[in-house]
């Protein structure tokens, strides 16, 4: 049973969130919030395996409420979805930075967000094609590292840094053995040996990496 926790200033959108949630097999609803620090006390008490956060709202928005959640060790196994009407660049990046392992707009298609709350609460990573441009478009605007592969990447093997890149272009595992010439075991296994490496949670932020390391540049993923 995947257990979901809604955060919204809407009761009308909590509502049917809620009742999307719940009419679906093997998905409930553990609780809901109005504001960001019900959110953060709802998601301590419960521990569900996704919250689904707005980012606009009173007390305590989404995003520091995001960043409580994913820093607290009580709520290490909690994934958050950052769910919005506005897709603005410094959402964008501060809900990632903080943490965030999804970002998908409200005008998401139901069965696109079910979908992507299966993908998040197995561990994954999930952006919207326009989240990624404008994640990309916002490292484009950043000057260049110093150097291009800083000491968080000691440790990385040749063959990671090749896979981490692949993800920061947004392949697949299945994509990524079709590319690399390995199987899909092999694939997982680099992925979770990055993911412990470099001490993130999940694909979402090893794009994160990729990009504030240098290893990867906007430009090659135009």
């Amino acid at each position: 049973m995947i257990r979901v926790l809604i955060a919204d200033d809407q009761a009308l959108l909590r509502g049917s969130f809620r009742l999307l949630v719940n009419s679906t097999p093997d998905f409930t609803t553990v609780g809901e919030a109005g504001n960001g620090v019900e959110a953060v006390a709802l998601a301590t008490e419960h521990r569900p395996d996704v919250v689904l956060m707005d980012v606009r709202m009173p007390e305590m928005d989404g995003i520091e409420a995001t960043r409580r959640i994913c820093r607290d060790p009580a709520t290490a196994g909690t994934r958050v979805v950052i769910l919005t009407t506005f897709d603005l660049d410094e959402y964008v990046y501060g809900a990632l930075r903080a943490g965030a392992s999804a970002f998908l707009l409200k005008d998401t298609p139901p069965a696109d967000l079910l979908a992507g709350i299966r993908v998040v609460a197995a561990g994954e990573g999930l952006l919207a094609p326009t989240v990624t441009r404008r994640l990309i478009d916002e490292f484009a605007r950043r000057p260049e590292p110093a150097r291009p592969l800083p000491r968080r990447l000691e440790g990385v093997t040749e063959r990671e840094r090749e896979v981490l890149a692949l993800i920061a272009r947004g392949l697949s595992n299945a994509e990524l053995a079709e590319q690399l010439g390995l199987s899909l075991a092999t694939v997982k296994t680099h992925v979770g040996r990055l993911l412990t490496k470099l001490a993130v949670r999940d694909r979402a932020q090893l794009v994160i990496v990729a990009y504030e390391t240098g290893l990867v540049a906007p430009g090659g993923l135009r």
